[in-house]
């Protein structure tokens, strides 16, 4: 049996603890809930005296493990505060979000735990757009801090809510519904490839070094863009609609009949663990046609 995910296994202790409430007398419960409080305090003090016999080094490349990390910030023993982590989380997922959002910048975690973010720049009446920003920010954030409750930008795009709320999410939950799928890539620099993940047809550029995802089809023509021609960040279809892929694949209005205001439909694709996930849309925006 393969050892569990620390997300899993958060998940799981979750379910547990409910059905707990659902079905076992006030009394017992509370005798539960001491127990589980007993036990974590047992193994705080335990690795808070390990935390202490350690060199900064040893600390920074425990705290660096995506398990032991969070275990440190269960026991209020992680040697960043809030503040740096979620920042920490943001300049790593920064080079695979520009080309959905011109700069992210974090104004602050308030006392409630709440991260406060502003965006700038994004890519303005691209709904899609705003889905991809808030998948890739909200899977970054949920992963460096899992003591933040909750996630606020100000700057999406004028056709949707001036304030994006991330509702308040639980550790290691998924981010979205349709959920992230892992995928294998081998895209060399100034190439693009067509991608085949659960069913759907993912068109994959490396724009020298940064890999942006989108849906294989042209919104003007519904041709396959892998199909076409990438030169520079500039995707052209077969029949020549022509998109700029690092502006969340905003239509150039020298191509041939795209609407000024057509996009192509971008997708979440960060790095994992030396392998690649992307989420993808469980519907197509208003006007697009997914493959």
């Amino acid at each position: 049996m393969e050892p569990l995910s620390v997300r899993e296994v958060s998940e799981r202790i979750d379910t547990l603890l409910d059905e707990l409430r659902q079905s076992v007398p006030a009394p017992a419960l509370e005798r539960v809930e001491d127990l589980v409080q007993c036990v974590m305090a047992l193994y705080g003090e335990g690795l808070g005296r390990v935390v202490d016999s350690l060199d900064e080094a040893t600390l920074r490349r425990l705290a660096d493990d995506e398990v032991v990390g969070n275990l440190l910030v269960l026991h209020d023993l992680h040697p960043d505060d809030v503040d740096t982590r979620v920042q920490q989380a943001l300049e790593r997922v920064r080079p695979y979000l520009g080309s959905h959002a011109g700069g992210v910048t974090l104004s602050g975690v308030d006392e409630r735990g709440v991260v406060h973010l502003r965006l700038e720049g994004s890519c303005d009446g691209c709904p899609s757009s705003s889905l991809t920003v808030r998948s890739a920010i909200e899977d970054a954030i949920l992963v460096a801090a899992p003591d933040v409750v909750a996630v606020e930008a100000e700057g999406m795009v004028e056709t949707g809510p001036s304030l994006l709320q991330i509702a308040p999410f639980r550790p290691h939950v998924e981010p979205d519904a349709s959920g992230w799928a892992h995928v294998q890539l081998d895209v060399p620099p100034r190439t693009m490839s067509a991608v085949d993940v659960a069913g759907r047809a993912l068109l994959v550029a490396n724009l020298d070094g940064t890999l942006v995802a989108y849906l294989d089809r042209c919104p003007a023509c519904l041709t396959a863009l892998s199909e076409g021609t990438l030169t520079g960040d500039r995707v052209t279809c077969p029949s020549g609609h022509a998109y700029d892929v690092r502006l969340a694949g905003r239509a150039l209005a020298d191509g041939d009949g795209a609407g000024a205001h057509e996009h192509l439909t971008p997708l979440p694709l960060l790095p994992e663990h030396g392998a690649w996930k992307v989420s993808l849309p469980t519907a197509a925006p208003a006007g697009v046609v997914h493959p």
